[in-house]
């Protein structure tokens, strides 16, 4: 019996199961101090279906060998351009969210292409490579922001008539549609089906990739390069295969993100979007060279699920408000420990 707890210890890591009973503490704390825990449990599930696809994103890159995709904001970049497209020629509805999504992604494919070719040249470094590309991304785009020849008087400064608004409300537009698509609830907890499907649906398409021959060729030249090349399989360009994957799945991401919080937001707000989707696929159980689709929905699950329920439950129980000290905690912490976890043990 010790021995299968050890197992079951050392499998799931220590600190995902410290994670996991600090959310079941803030769940149980809820409900002894009788706060409202059907809208706990609706913010949670809304949260998981919006971050969900961002840390879906991570995963080619991981299986691709590419390691942890730092530079996730240049498919968020194409995704919000894409936005802005849409919302400049002022397509609404269902129509104007397919139109965002299919031009973020249509964008992010040359755009993967070009940070696969560069992560080929700078080996071995491609998450710091990532890190440093994906905030000159964003801060190159906040030009672009500026004097980019959007003309529609609801994105544009109303002073000058120039430039895009930090902000963009999709209120009227596209706000919630795949939130309130075959909503329901049950027990006070309502349910946004439609960003659900799509977030499972994602997760299913990824999780199939992997098992066709391109997938199948991405993880085998991970796990053994020289036997690749052996075999003919170029590593290089599996590696640009899987950083388009994971760009195009950011720029889809950021899409279903801005419809369910219901506003587009620009210049530095992608800035560190990556750092929490990392956390999410880490905490779930992800290692640095290693993921899969069930880290990515439990790690999503558990880390959105402190976000949301730790602000209104600290304020219950204390003055003051830790959780965004306690979201920075766990954010970096796992970041860190999967980065101190290179090359030890089974995670080599």
């Amino acid at each position: 019996m010790m021995d299968r707890v050890r197992a079951f210890v050392r499998e799931a890591g220590v600190p995902r199961l410290l994670i996991g009973a600090f959310v079941v503490a803030l769940f149980a704390v809820a409900v002894a101090t009788k706060m409202n825990l059907p809208s706990l449990v609706t913010d949670s599930i809304v949260r998981v279906a919006r971050n969900g696809i961002l840390v879906l994103a991570l995963l080619p890159a991981i299986q691709g060998g590419v390691g942890l995709n730092f530079g996730l904001p240049i498919g968020i970049i194409c995704g919000l351009v894409g936005c802005v497209i849409t919302l400049n020629f002022g397509v609404h509805g269902p129509v104007g969210l397919l139109l965002a999504s299919a031009l973020g992604a249509g964008l992010a494919i040359p755009s993967g292409i070009g940070y696969g070719w560069l992560l080929n040249r700078t080996r071995g470094q491609e998450m710091m490579v990532g890190t440093y590309l994906g905030f000159a991304f964003v801060s190159g785009m906040s030009i672009f922001w500026l004097v980019a020849p959007f003309t529609n008087p609801t994105l544009v400064w109303a002073i000058g008539g120039k430039g895009l608004r930090t902000t963009l409300a999709l209120t009227g537009i596209f706000d919630r549609t795949l939130d309130r698509f075959l909503a329901f609830t049950v027990a006070g907890v309502t349910i946004p089906t439609g960003a659900l499907l799509v977030f499972f649906g994602l997760c299913w398409l990824t999780a199939w990739f992997f098992r066709t021959q391109m997938g199948i060729t991405i993880a085998a030249a991970r796990s053994n390069p020289r036997f690749a090349r052996a075999a003919g399989i170029s590593d290089q360009r599996t590696r640009i295969q899987a950083t388009v994957f994971s760009t195009v799945l950011g720029a889809i991401g950021i899409v279903v993100y801005s419809q369910s919080f219901g506003f587009v937001q620009l210049y530095t707000a992608p800035l560190l979007m990556a750092f929490p989707a990392i956390a999410c696929i880490l905490i779930g159980g992800a290692t640095v060279t290693r993921a899969t689709v069930t880290h990515v929905i439990i790690g999503t699950f558990l880390f959105q699920s402190i976000l949301t329920v730790a602000l209104p439950v600290t304020s219950q129980v204390i003055q003051g408000d830790i959780s965004e000290t306690a979201r920075l905690i766990i954010q970096n912490g796992m970041i860190l420990y999967a980065l101190t976890r290179v090359g030890v043990g089974g995670e080599r």
